[in-house]
């Protein structure tokens, strides 16, 4: 009997034939190998927070839930050794015990280690050297698609670690990591605010070169830069608990039920333009409070009980450091044009993530460069998703058009050409490397099967 799986925002459904939940290395590599009770394509699928259909299958779904245990903590070679089912969020609360963290706390913290591993990821506000998880991996054990056990590392094979890292699960499941680990910092964010007529890359590159790192969030025509430092003292603190509240709850449900229960498009504009209003003055607060600093792990985000009336959506695209201030503009342009024409436009801030150069794994977004991504996000219901749709696809054109890098994972309906003309040589590759290790196509989906060549 098939089941339904949805994924955390609600845009893609899946509905495989086979769910099953292993709870040792022995039962993953049985599933693997059982190819008539299990049928392909098999997924491993962890929080399912991806916003493609990358872990989706109509053979049979992999629940990694089962496999959460920490293997180590090794203190004197800083790494933490997990089973691959463990989310970031439990891990790093284990490590907290320790004085110790992860040397990334990306926000949503329910991403699994197995997802960290080997997919993309990004994170400005911990991003001092990289911003992307699966750089700080130096081990990967996986259960091949034909049932047997391979390890890559740091140490012994740093090229093929440079492929399972982009993986995505296409050579098999992966089921224990090991992460670089740090011991427990404190942080402070402040909040520098610009109008985007007034912005310039030069000042941009200048605010980069003065911080250990920076995010940037734009609301209507101003422009938040976060910048990122360490400190000794908190400051402020309370703040961590204001800011994990709104990402995980009060922004997404107070502009979805703006978009629900607004009567007229008059009145909705109206209400929408006032929380755009209150957004902006609580970003002049932060910066005239003089920011706060938080534990570092403090930053990470449980979303497992956010209900579906608070949720949203987001894309990623990638773009050199040094066009983004012209590719911000062009963007509002373009976002301000779509909501004459269509009626649409996003209801939650416009987030940039800054990201230095980062050649650790195959598809790496600034493997050639320091990127600035321009990252759309709004919480949708049933009441305007057709509009969110088209919106994406429109942006997709848009930021393929301006030399844009995608992730497979974080932006909704990407298409082959954008991955081929986005990656070049290295999807190429990436593609000869996945026929090689799983040549009967065991873990190939239909989306990893249009993608590569």
């Amino acid at each position: 009997m098939s089941t339904k799986i949805t994924n955390y925002d609600g845009g893609v459904i899946t509905v495989p034939q086979k769910v099953v939940r292993p709870e040792s290395v022995e039962e993953l590599q049985a599933i693997l190998k059982d190819t008539e009770l299990f049928p392909k394509p098999v997924r491993a699928m962890g929080s399912f927070h991806s916003l493609t259909p990358c872990a989706s299958s109509s053979g049979t779904i992999v629940l990694m839930s089962g496999l959460k245990k920490i293997q180590n903590i090794d203190t004197q070679k800083m790494a933490l050794t997990a089973q691959a089912g463990l989310q970031l969020i439990e891990a790093a609360e284990v490590l907290r015990r320790h004085n110790l963290q992860f040397m990334l706390n990306i926000e949503i913290g329910n991403i699994t280690l197995g997802s960290a591993a080997c997919c993309q990821t990004k994170d400005s506000l911990d991003g001092v050297e990289f911003g992307q998880v699966n750089s700080y991996v130096t081990k990967i054990k996986w259960v091949t698609p034909t049932g047997e056990l391979r390890e890559a590392s740091l140490e012994e094979s740093p090229e093929l670690l440079y492929l399972v890292r982009s993986s995505y699960g296409m050579c098999g499941i992966v089921y224990e990591v090991t992460f670089k680990i740090k011991p427990l910092e404190i942080v402070r964010f402040n909040y520098l605010i610009h109008n985007i007529n007034d912005l310039t890359q030069e000042r941009v590159s200048n605010i980069i070169a003065a911080n250990e790192s920076i995010v940037c969030w734009t609301v209507g025509r101003m422009v938040v830069i976060q910048t990122r430092n360490r400190t000794t003292k908190l400051k402020n603190s309370w703040m961590a608990d204001i800011r994990r509240q709104g990402w995980s709850y009060t922004g997404a449900f107070v502009g979805k039920s703006i978009r629900l229960y607004t009567p007229t498009t008059t009145l909705k504009n109206l209400f929408e333009n006032l929380w755009f209003s209150m957004q902006r003055f609580a970003y002049r607060f932060l910066s005239a409070i003089g920011g706060f600093s938080l534990y570092d792990p403090d930053k990470i985000i449980n979303y497992e009980r956010t209900p579906p009336s608070a949720r949203y959506a987001f894309t990623f695209w990638a773009f050199p450091r040094d066009q983004w201030v012209n590719n911000l503009k062009a963007y509002l342009e373009f976002s301000e044009n779509h909501f004459k024409k269509h009626g649409f436009r996003c209801n939650m801030p416009l987030g940039s993530y800054f990201i230095r150069r980062d050649a650790s794994s195959i598809l790496s977004y600034s493997h050639d460069g320091d990127i600035i991504s321009i990252d759309p996000i709004h919480a949708y219901s049933d009441v305007d998703k057709a509009g969110w749709d088209f919106f994406l696809q429109e942006f997709n054109a848009w930021a393929y058009s301006r030399g844009g890098i995608p992730l497979l994972n974080q932006s909704p309906f990407v298409q082959k050409r954008h991955v081929v003309d986005a990656f070049g040589e290295r999807w190429q590759k990436l593609s000869d490397w996945v026929k090689t290790v799983d040549p009967k196509e065991r873990m190939l989906n239909p989306f990893f099967k249009e993608l590569l060549l």
